[in-house]
């Protein structure tokens, strides 16, 4: 029986084990993680993380095959594969400060393995890693080997939240990246053997270690650059009377460029993009390619762009004052079905809007109270660093009220903000919304999910991304 031992019971970690245990019954595999809270959550009924379809997977496999435990040390000791899948955050101060990674819980993982193993090991970077990672890796390993051979692989997730169960069951593709020695190739083939129990040949590429650390920055770059590139269409759009929706459509038609990664919005978030293009970012620069730096800046500084001009057309529609004006947020994830708030658009959107002295109410279906404060009170990278590590008691922010449902969070608003794409909003009573708000009533789409037009016959004011303007706006033009 092979030994699967993964160090890290976070998001990507978690679900992927649960796949693995699933789909590979003669393979035992332990989740291990210092955090007690979350590993007894992993053994509950209530998981720690909300990902459809995670719940059955993990059920029907903990405790014949599946495993999570805060004992690492043991676990990590009687595996044959180690997977790594630890924080990496962006650096907060010191050398690469605000693009550099920091591998701070990568090396002490690493250390551990060291230290503890007896047997040799295939160890395999599961966290999203700046490129010569492995190397690293591997000089901390032969280095405190103590005649252990340890082999290291790149294996990126290419997983997409809210569908990392389908991901995993029918990936695109598979990526191994290992040594090209005799010892390297070995161990990718022992991790092939895994995958290939359920995903087919073809899908499954070996490279060596560097292309494939690289691959997981350049896939979350391009598409973060496709997010970007439609969020500038949709201000000129805005500008000109056309319609971001109906240019979308007609250029991901085209059979070269496709309709993925095509809808307008109010920006990007989640875990990985930005992370990984400023980490691209410090990996130009060290490497003296200046152009290409500035180049991949240039999405973030899209994004940033998007947040603020959402922020500044809400406050110069309602009279260019927010101040003491309630304003009903509806979703605060960064996307649709996930409760996964880093670096969601809505922490900034809100912000901004607090820091005009809007009184928010705020609704998400799968984000609780104490998420929305603590993403509210938090510097920026800290939501990377594990949670003991992360503000302990968020200072409440007293503009800002979590709601559980979206009829509390509108009544009496000036407005509402749509900032996540959840289904529900799209079948709200709107007549019942309108008819229990301030007039006049404000729309704000950032995820362009509502019927337009619908909403003006019922009387709101209505700003939709990358849409045709309201009358009412036209007067009212958005600062830069």
């Amino acid at each position: 029986m092979v030994n699967i031992c993964c160090i890290g019971a976070g998001y990507v970690g978690g679900p992927t084990m649960a796949v693995i245990a699933l789909k590979c019954p003669s393979v035992k595999v332990v989740v291990v993680d210092i955090a007690v809270s979350r590993i007894n959550a992993w053994n509950s009924d209530q998981l720690p993380i909300y990902e459809p379809g995670l719940d059955e997977v993990v059920k029907q496999c903990r405790g014949k095959n599946l495993f999570f435990s805060t004992d690492v040390e043991k676990h990590v000791r009687e595996a044959d594969i180690v997977f790594v899948s630890v924080n990496t955050p962006t650096k907060t101060r010191g050398l690469g400060a605000g693009k550099a990674a920091d591998l701070t819980y990568w090396e002490s993982a690493a250390r551990m393995i060291a230290d503890v193993a007896v047997s040799d090991k295939i160890v395999v970077e599961k966290s999203t890693v700046p490129v010569k990672t492995a190397e690293a890796i591997e000089k901390i390993l032969t280095h405190n080997s103590k005649g252990i051979k340890f082999q290291i692989l790149s294996n990126p997730e290419f997983l997409a939240e809210g569908t990392a169960i389908q991901d995993l069951f029918n990936p695109d593709r598979v990526l191994i990246g290992g040594r090209e020695t005799p010892g390297g190739q070995r161990a990718v083939q022992e991790l092939k053997n895994v995958y290939a129990q359920w995903v087919p040949e073809d899908r499954i590429l070996t490279t060596n270690l560097w292309s494939a650390e690289l691959s997981k920055l350049a896939a979350n770059a391009f598409l973060a650059q496709r997010i970007s590139s439609v969020n500038a269409m949709s201000a000129l759009c805005e500008a000109t009377g056309a319609n971001v929706s109906q240019v979308s459509h007609a250029v991901g038609k085209d059979t070269r460029i496709g309709p993925k990664f095509l809808n307008a919005s109010v920006g990007f978030g989640g875990s990985c993009f930005q992370k990984d293009i400023l980490n691209l970012v410090y990996i130009c620069e060290c490497n003296g390619l200046h152009e290409v730096a500035n180049y991949w800046k240039q999405v973030i500084k899209i994004n940033d762009y998007q947040k603020s001009r959402f922020v500044n057309r809400v406050v110069s529609s309602m009279f260019n004052t927010v101040s003491g004006k309630k304003i009903a947020v509806l979703g605060f994830a960064f996307k649709k079905d996930t409760g996964d708030t880093r670096e969601t658009p809505a922490i900034d959107v809100c912000k901004g809007l607090v820091g005009d002295k809007a009184l928010l109410s705020i609704f998400d279906p799968q984000v609780t109270e104490e998420q929305v404060m603590r993403d509210l009170a938090m510097r920026k990278f800290d939501w990377d660093h594990p949670a003991h590590l992360q503000p302990m008691s968020p200072t409440a922010t007293k503009e800002v009220s979590v709601c559980w449902d979206a009829y509390e969070a509108t009544k009496d608003a000036h407005a509402v903000c749509i900032l996540t794409e959840w289904e529900e909003f799209r079948n709200l009573d709107y007549k019942k919304i309108f008819d229990g708000m301030r007039k006049p009533a404000f729309v704000f789409d950032g995820r362009n999910v509502v019927d337009v037009d619908k909403l003006r016959e019922i009387g709101f004011i209505v700003y939709s991304i990358g849409k045709p303007l309201d009358p009412w706006l036209k007067d009212m033009p958005a600062l830069a």
